[in-house]
């Protein structure tokens, strides 16, 4: 038996028999691992609720055929607590998490800076000091990032000229005059503004911003992350705004 630990958060969970589950955990040092938690469907289960999507947890595993095995497991944080009751702020948690899952495409391969974007995005949700719609932008736009594929949001994507006419998702970004192509969006200024604010961290700038900004941004970045991913994130569909 050869036994390891780490720590990570809950991505999602799948029954398995009549009394186990799968677990897939996005891991600090591991990367991505699906393991099986054996007996935590059973009301008798000693860590049952410490395996639940949105859950900080540290662990202990040991390496299976198929899929390894959890065998301890201890909270760090349980920011499902903390999202539940707040409708807006679980739904952008539930995007996160998908967002994370399809992100980190192979299992047990190390992806830290997804992990501390991922902790740090749950935490700033939980923390409730922003919009939880522009918290979730940010976390798309820093996800990307971290996966190389960055937005362009300061010159042209193709020509790198400074003169930005608009904002094209198959050309990776903001795009100029001579090399817009045909369906490309006209976003106002301060959108991308607000992107580039939410990229690097600018909360100041964002917390500042206007409705109607955000909601563009929020369709920018939405299409562009899905576009990437070349699969819809099902999450969105019940994600809601804040107002303003």
């Amino acid at each position: 038996m050869s036994l390891y630990r780490d720590e990570g958060v809950v991505l999602r969970t799948q029954k398995l028999g009549e009394a186990d589950r799968i677990v897939t955990i996005l891991a600090k040092r591991t990367g991505k691992i699906r393991a099986v938690a054996r007996g935590v469907r059973r009301t008798k289960s000693r860590f049952g609720a410490r395996l639940e999507p949105f859950t900080h947890v540290d662990l202990q595993l040991h390496t299976g055929r198929t899929l390894d095995v959890v065998t301890q497991a201890e909270t760090i944080r349980p920011y499902g607590e903390a999202l539940a009751a707040d409708y807006p702020r679980y739904t952008a948690g539930s995007a996160m998490l998908e967002t994370a899952d399809r992100l980190t495409h192979g299992e047990k391969e190390p992806a830290l800076r997804q992990f501390l974007l991922l902790v740090g995005g749950l935490r700033t949700l939980a923390d409730r000091g922003h919009e939880a719609r522009l918290v979730l932008d940010a976390y798309f736009l820093r996800s990307l990032a971290v996966a190389g594929y960055a937005p362009a949001l300061e010159a042209c994507a193709k020509c790198q000229a400074p003169a930005i006419r608009a904002f094209a998702i198959v050309a990776g970004g903001v795009v100029c005059g001579a090399c817009k192509p045909s369906g490309s969006a006209v976003p106002a200024g301060e959108t991308i503004g607000l992107m580039t604010a939410l990229l690097r961290g600018d909360w100041a700038t964002a917390d500042a911003s206007e409705s109607r900004h955000r909601s563009e941004c929020s369709g920018l970045v939405a299409a562009y992350l899905q576009w990437h991913l070349e699969h819809g994130i099902r999450s969105l569909r019940h994600v809601e705004r804040e107002p303003a």
